[in-house]
């Protein structure tokens, strides 16, 4: 989908119908989520409960703002924030604020894609890096809470300090699949919702805030939210009738303009670099396409999912996995990243991630995923650390790399199972 398509957005979706009023839109939603079911075990269905309904939630998400008011919060997001966490924490932060609960949004890693690097900037958006070396530091008795957006803690650095600090997790909210036992006062998890995003505009939709056109805040989030929606649902080709009904409350108050400022932000030169680097290493097999692109930056980290959405329009290919060792300077560590894209229905990135990678000795799994995406995190442990000798490097590389083709290889083809060089 174009970058400028999202312009004539309100207008097709009023032909289409979809475009309906506040009330009407947020009634058909709730029907539709309260229909889902999820699978557990692989065979069995379990029906969503009455409880566990939008407007259930909804109305105990109330009662827990109304508990904490005059609190401080902080919302924790992953390391790499996407689109999609970086525009439900604003979200929450607005509707908090409602409540008179004051809230920092904070990440541990870095912003290294252009485009959320432009929605940062552009929307003015109030999320805060805050490096591991500065954590010791950080004052975390002046949060009475936790909440977690579109993560589980598993995907950021900072839960061992929030939970040192003995801060309780207020508020979960998620679309991923389930990570392990979470205890949370208030939990949102929907694994069948396409984005995060969705969920907070349906929170928005119920009246937990009422959104006006004529406050550049609420704009600029709305923008944001259209942006984390559009992204995680693959420009809106893979959104179900409750992304299109939340696009379509939106749609009136998110700037257009400024959506496309932020799609049109240009590739670097280092992220064309990995790409060029996927396609000379990449192997196929059964419509795979596997590359390890070696050593990256720190800040180039969001280079693999890059390159990963790439290698999947690969004709004959439906699924790309591409990983590379992550040098970070300031902490002097590395860790294997990895990324997965599939086009193939039947392939469930959470399952397929979970199952190649396992589990450390804590019993956490080393990655997993949603519909038609997914991501893996490796640490290194005792091999990692810079190196200045070339030949040691290149070793470490052929090790890791031999290693992760492996274990993709009994998954992509468990007849023969493989190892490229």
């Amino acid at each position: 989908m174009a970058s400028d398509a999202l312009i004539p957005l309100k207008d097709s979706l009023e032909r289409a119908g979809l475009l309906l009023d506040s009330t009407s839109a947020t009634t058909q939603s709730q029907e539709l989520s309260a229909k889902h079911s999820h699978t557990t075990n692989g065979n069995s269905r379990e029906v969503r409960s009455r409880s566990d309904s939008p407007d259930a939630k909804v109305a105990e998400l109330r009662q827990v703002l109304h508990r904490h008011r005059s609190d401080r919060q902080l919302i924790v997001i992953q390391d790499f924030p996407d689109p999609d966490a970086l525009s439900s924490a604003w979200a929450y932060q607005l509707i908090a604020h409602e409540f008179g609960i004051q809230c920092d949004i904070v990440y541990a890693g870095t912003l290294s894609h252009q485009e959320n690097i432009a929605l940062v900037k552009l929307t003015n958006l109030p999320a805060k890096r805050w490096s591991v070396q500065s954590l010791k530091e950080r004052d975390f008795s002046l949060y009475q809470g936790c909440v977690l957006v579109d993560n589980q803690g598993t995907t950021t650095q900072l839960m061992p300090f929030v939970k040192q600090a003995n801060i309780p997790i207020v508020v979960l909210i998620d679309h991923h699949s389930l990570q392990g036992e979470i205890e949370a006062e208030f939990s949102d998890i929907r694994p069948h919702t396409r984005a995060t995003a969705t969920i907070l505009t349906q929170y928005l939709q119920a009246g937990l805030l009422e959104l006006d056109s004529n406050i550049s805040t609420h704009v600029h989030c709305a923008t944001a939210l259209m942006h984390g929606l559009r992204s995680d649902t693959d420009r809106l080709m893979r959104a179900t009738e409750e992304d299109f009904l939340a696009a379509a409350y939106l749609s009136r108050f998110y700037d257009s303009q400024l959506l496309n400022a932020v799609l049109q932000t240009a590739r670097s030169r280092r992220v064309m670099d990995v790409i060029e680097r996927s396609l000379k290493n990449r192997i196929v097999q059964n419509n795979f396409s596997i590359a390890g692109v070696g050593y990256l930056r720190y800040d180039d980290r969001d280079a693999i999912p890059q390159a990963a959405d790439f290698l999947v329009t690969e004709e004959n290919v439906h699924t790309a996995v591409v990983y590379g060792i992550v040098h970070d300077e300031d902490e002097n560590l590395e860790v294997i990243i990895g990324s997965l894209r599939t086009s193939k229905l039947t392939l469930d990135p959470d399952e397929f991630i979970k199952e190649a990678f396992g589990q450390d000795n804590q019993g956490r799994f080393f990655g997993g995923g949603r519909m038609t995406a997914g991501g893996f995190e490796i640490p290194v442990g005792f091999l990692g650390g810079f190196n200045d000798n070339a030949e040691y490097a290149k070793l470490k590389w052929e090790v890791f790399d031999r290693q992760i083709k492996q274990k993709l290889g009994r998954l992509v083809n468990p007849r023969d199972n493989p190892i490229h060089n």
